[in-house]
Order: C-alpha cells, then sequence, then structure tokens
C-alpha cells in the first residue's frame, strides 16, 4: 500500500531562518502550503505567537493522517529530522553505515548547536558594551571567527558539508550565511571556501524556488556576497535606541 502524500503546511516569519523547511521541501520534491508572516516590527505578529507556545517560526503542520487535529511541530533543527524521518526515503541524509555519517551529524547540528548562537552572542554583546575594543566583544568576535574559520577549511576541501553529496546539513547551515547578516553582519572576504559554497548552494533550483515562495523581496546575490545583505531595518533601530538608554544608566 502507497503511503499518502503528504499535507503540511509551513508557517514562516519571513527573513528568518524557517527559510530552511521550505528549502528542504523543494529538494525532497514534497507537496506543501507556505503561510507567510510579516514581522511586526521585529518580532512575530500575534497570529503566528498564538500558533505555538515558543511563538517563534517556523511551526510546520502535518495534516497528513489526521487533518481534524493535525501535528504541531516547531523548532527548524527538529522539523528537518521529522520530514527527512517521516518523508525523506533517505534522501539528503546519510545512514550510520556510510562513511561519512560521523562529519553528516556533525555539521547538521553545527549551526544551530555553535554557529548561530555564537553569532547572536556576538549580537547580544555588541548591544552592552561601550565600544568594540571592549574585550568581551573581542572574546565573543573570536568565537564567531573560529567558527567561520573551521566551516571555511570544511567547504574550501569538500563539494558539501558532508562530502560529496548535498544534504541537510547545508539545508540547515544557509541562512546563517545569508539572511542572518541581516541582524548581525560579519564580513567573509577572508573566507573564500565558504562564499564558493554559498555560490554553489544558491544555485540549486530548490534554493531558488523556496527562496521565491518564502521571501521574494529578498536580495539572493547581496546574501551570498563577501560584504553580505542590508540591516534589517527594525533590528537596527531597535539597537540604536537601546544604546543611548544603557549610557544614561
Amino acid at each position: 500500500m502507497a503511503s499518502p502524500t503528504p499535507n503540511l503546511v509551513v508557517h514562516h516569519l519571513q527573513i528568518g531562518q524557517g527559510e530552511r523547511i521550505p528549502f528542504l521541501l523543494e529538494e525532497l520534491a514534497l507537496p506543501y502550503t507556505i503561510k507567510l508572516y510579516k514581522r511586526a516590527p521585529l518580532l512575530s505578529p500575534p497570529e503566528l505567537k498564538a500558533l505555538h507556545p515558543m511563538g517563534a517560526s517556523p511551526v510546520l503542520q502535518d495534516l497528513t493522517t489526521t487533518p481534524e487535529t493535525p501535528l504541531l511541530l516547531a523548532e527548524s533543527g527538529a522539523i528537518v529530522e521529522y520530514l527527512l524521518n517521516k518523508y525523506g526515503n533517505g534522501s539528503l541524509s546519510l545512514p550510520p553505515s556510510h562513511a561519512n555519517y560521523a562529519d553528516y551529524l556533525y555539521w547538521l547540528h553545527f549551526s544551530n548547536g555553535n554557529l548561530q548562537p555564537t553569532i547572536f552572542r556576538r549580537a547580544t554583546v555588541k548591544g552592552l558594551v561601550p565600544d568594540l575594543d571592549d574585550k568581551r566583544y573581542k572574546m565573543a568576535d573570536g568565537r564567531v571567527q573560529t567558527c567561520l574559520q573551521q566551516f571555511n577549511e570544511r567547504v574550501a576541501s569538500n563539494t558539501w558539508l558532508a562530502g560529496d553529496e548535498f544534504t541537510a546539513a547545508d539545508v540547515m547551515s544557509m541562512w546563517c550565511f545569508t539572511t542572518m547578516r541581516q541582524f548581525e553582519p560579519f564580513d567573509l572576504t577572508e573566507y573564500p571556501g565558504i562564499l564558493g559554497w554559498l555560490k554553489r548552494v544558491s544555485e540549486r533550483p530548490a534554493y531558488k524556488a523556496a527562496m521565491a515562495k518564502g521571501d521574494p523581496d529578498l536580495d539572493i546575490e547581496a546574501g551570498i556576497s563577501a560584504k553580505g545583505p542590508s540591516p534589517f531595518g527594525a533590528f537596527a533601530a531597535a539597537r540604536a535606541e537601546a544604546s543611548p538608554k544603557r549610557e544614561k544608566l
């Protein structure tokens, strides 16, 4: 008996890490409906906050077997593993028997476990210190550079993060070097391996299709450039507003 066609709804807060999910679904050639939410003005609007206790994106609804009471799942990493294990049929992942299985696992979790929180930690410290010569900022920035160096070495010597095969590890990592730089800019001029990898990912038809559906107004070429995209206005304004208040304390 054939498996039922998946009935999936992706709730995506634009200019956010939820872009990983339509990218993955396009790669897997799985049908889905995408519901877009605009930031209000920085975080999730009320209707998205009401959907899940965490009030954040992405959120996946799976109506395949129980449309009356659909499964509701948040956290991009969890959603990616759910879709791979439930509907992937072995695509975009490596089995334990594969020689590069450990590499696949490491890089699948690297973005959410290390790279992404490290970048946001630097952004937080930047908003707290008086200037960028502060030792606390330099420590946070040093950690970011360590992550970038390791990633650069990996993709400079391998076509994809898990080796020769494109996997969900690449899907999970892409946004950290593109859209995420609208919140915490960093220059990639000194990381040619990353720039080459970004170009390869951006040329994939699934990535183009996903971004056209989820964030059609984003400048993809700016996102994959060494200097990166323009800052997200609402976040930059919030940071600027907080700084003078801190100085008066």
